[in-house]
């Protein structure tokens, strides 16, 4: 039966500086890219229904994409936001800004008039989406903020815990940016995957720190034996999500939520191997060495 196994890294042959370089440029552009999303739209993520209010219909119709934007725009007068396909058949989920009961009655009313089969109407008022979009926020930052707040209470120490909590904000900014990139916008969904990344990230981390600073045996050692098992949990969370993100697509079961929760995922795990095994490790050497020597 084959198994598992994590190669050993001859960290000897790396500085701390070029440990540090690769997590740090990847950060940069990540943050780069947040910020000029935000200069060119006003937002550093792409906001989805649930945060900007609007309509969704659920409609079935053999047109393809364009032609349902195009036939809905030359109808009503309201723009579509996008046209998603749900499902494996041939179910599209057309999404509008507009929100009120005679505007949604007018687009249902046109989806009709097109022959296109109604399957669900969904709306939220911009100002519950605004209220949702600021709890989230708030969620997420009372989870980084916990997060840190425990990780310095743990170790007393500023290196080992600025490190767990450094990778651990790259794990977000660095999902966040790919989300821009892929087009995936932020729903209720993806907050729930960042929320998770913060976890995962933690938990690798702090295997990590506990392994070097705690335990027996010289550092290399001991970050070995902690690769063994981070390095075995994050990919195995990296190939469940990937079966999970492939499973729930529209190629099979056609889920629209799981998809983009797993791709966040496992762009967010995948960054956790980087952070963790090469910035985190290239501070904690620091510390192990220089920092307590001095």
């Amino acid at each position: 039966m084959s198994r598992f196994e994590v190669s050993t890294i001859d960290y000897t042959r790396y500085s701390n500086r070029q440990l540090v370089a690769v997590p740090l440029l990847v950060l940069g552009l990540a943050l780069a890219v947040l910020v000029g999303w935000y200069a060119m739209t006003g937002a550093p993520v792409t906001p989805g229904i649930a945060f900007t209010g609007g309509t969704e219909l659920q409609v079935s119709t053999d047109a393809s994409p364009a032609e349902i934007t195009t036939a809905f725009e030359s109808r009503v007068p309201y723009e579509v936001e996008s046209v998603q396909q749900a499902g494996s058949g041939n179910s599209y989920l057309v999404t509008f800004q507009a929100t009120e009961n005679s505007e949604v009655r007018e687009i249902t009313s046109a989806a009709d008039e097109l022959g296109y089969g109604v399957e669900s109407v969904s709306s939220r008022s911009a100002s519950f989406s605004a209220e949702s979009q600021q709890q989230a926020l708030i969620g997420i930052a009372v989870a980084f903020l916990g997060m840190s707040v425990l990780v310095f209470a743990l170790f007393r120490t500023f290196v080992p815990s600025i490190a767990v909590v450094a990778s651990a904000f790259s794990d977000i900014v660095i999902p966040l940016a790919l989300m821009n990139l892929f087009g995936i916008r932020l729903t209720l969904g993806t907050v729930a995957a960042l929320l998770m990344l913060i976890g995962y990230s933690v938990d690798s981390d702090l295997l990590l720190n506990n392994h070097i600073l705690r335990r027996s045996g010289g550092f290399y050692e001991s970050t070995y034996r902690a690769m063994r098992t981070g390095v075995t949990m994050t990919v195995t969370s990296i190939v469940a999500m990937s079966v999970m993100t492939l499973v729930s697509s529209r190629f099979v079961f056609g889920i629209p939520l799981l998809p983009e929760v797993g791709i966040v995922l496992v762009f967010g795990l995948t960054a956790d191997l980087m952070n963790t095994y090469l910035l985190n490790v290239s501070l904690l050497r620091y510390y192990k060495y220089e920092g307590i020597a001095k």
